[in-house]
């Protein structure tokens, strides 16, 4: 963790005149190496809001030894590992001290290692600036009388006091549950707080604009998203595997979709179907099933679902949308479902089965590893996101900026 007292890096170009210019706030900035769902996600908005014209700044912490992808239009505030998992004792305790004495969530309290002038300077000096486009409530949080003085686009990423307050019911210690349920309570305020000043919102998944209370099409609209800038082509893949999945789950809304594949779906399949699980995960994490391997981390993600014969797509938690979802679909490979994985996919490949029933879930698996060469053509779909998205994000910037209605049409 980065301490106080560093020098700041400021490592961006001017931005040029006569375009919008646009500081998008974050909390981790991109590095290239899109590890989560959250990465690819930015990544996609970042490109989409370029395409359609704007000049876009980021702001927020790197990762410690992970310098942004595209210093020229970063401002770095610093180097932060915001992982709860794997924090020593003394670390979390910190956190918990700094959040309680501010009067901060958990998450935004965890970004407060700069102070609010240091911020302010590298905006002033990193700008001008038209607008912000707060990603998230992490950064919106920690920083929010610093963003207070542009007009704001809101991306939210997830209905995150909806999450918070799942987490909560799903924690295994009193001491958790207490503190999602603070989580729950703040990020419920913030979040209709970061709506409410927002010219326009963008969420991932179209029932979240009811649940955050921007319904309105002049309000708000979902973002299709795309995991790739290119359409994956659909090619020949050796299968090493029945099933495959991967993902952080350290991170909790993963961790319950996890525990119910593990320990619902699982039971029903037979002793020989292999199943290989990979990503951070917790110490405690087990099946006693016998083809159940837990690989860790892998060097080429998409590899490695390539390698598998279909893919369990099992969120039962959260908000916002899959990305897991999304690259399954636009490289067309065969999917088990729950209706939970699909939010924010508008249209579903026939070969994704649909169910939230643990013995038709397992059975669907059987029926889809015993029968390979079922890979859909997923370039039609990642086009479809694509234009999707491309006109959600213009729509948006309209709304920002009537003033440019024609430069955004």
């Amino acid at each position: 963790m980065l301490k106080q007292g560093f020098t700041l890096a400021l490592l961006v170009d001017r931005p040029r005149k006569g375009q919008m210019n646009l500081l998008f706030a974050t909390s981790i900035v991109p590095d290239g190496a899109a590890s989560s769902g959250y990465d690819i996600a930015n990544a996609a908005i970042i490109d989409a809001l370029r395409r359609a014209g704007a000049g876009v700044t980021v702001i927020g912490f790197t990762w410690p030894g992970k310098p942004p992808i595209d210093p020229d239009r970063t401002v770095a505030l610093g180097s932060l590992d915001v992982r709860t998992q794997g924090a020593s004792a003394m670390q979390r305790l910190a956190w918990a001290a700094r959040a309680i004495c501010s009067g901060l969530t958990f998450s935004s309290a965890k970004l407060r290692i700069v102070d609010e002038a240091k911020v302010r300077q590298a905006i002033r000096e990193a700008g001008p600036f038209d607008a912000y486009v707060l990603n998230s409530v992490q950064f919106a949080g920690a920083f929010e009388r610093v963003l207070g003085d542009r007009p704001t686009l809101f991306v939210a990423h997830n209905v995150e006091h909806n999450s918070a307050s799942e987490n909560a019911a799903a924690a295994a210690s009193m001491i958790q549950r207490l503190l999602f349920r603070r989580e729950a309570r703040l990020l419920k305020v913030l979040e209709e707080r970061l709506c409410t000043r927002a010219r326009f919102v963008f969420t991932l998944a179209e029932e979240d604009r009811a649940a955050l209370g921007v319904a309105s099409g002049a309000r708000s609209i979902a973002l299709p998203l795309v995991t790739t800038p290119l359409a994956p082509r659909k090619t020949p893949r050796p299968i090493d595997c029945d099933a495959a999945l991967i993902g952080t789950w350290t991170w909790q809304p993963n961790r319950i979709g996890l525990d119910w594949f593990l320990g619902h779906v699982v039971p029903y399949l037979p002793g020989d179907f292999r199943i290989r699980i990979a990503g951070s995960a917790p110490a405690d994490l087990s099946s006693p099933h016998p083809g159940v391997e837990f690989v860790g981390r892998v060097t080429d993600a998409r590899a490695f679902v390539r390698s598998a014969a279909v893919i369990p797509l099992i969120s039962t938690a959260g908000s916002g949308v899959q990305l897991k979802t999304i690259e399954t679909f636009e490289l067309g490979l065969p999917s088990v479902a729950t209706s939970r994985s699909l939010r924010g996919i508008a249209h579903r490949p026939a070969n994704c089965i649909v169910t939230d029933d643990p013995k038709a879930f397992a059975a669907a698996l059987v029926k889809a590893a015993s029968a390979p060469g079922s890979d859909a053509d997923g370039a039609a779909f990642h086009t479809r996101q694509m234009k999707a998205l491309d006109d959600a994000i213009a729509r948006g910037l309209r709304a920002l900026d009537p003033a440019r209605q024609e430069a955004f049409a």
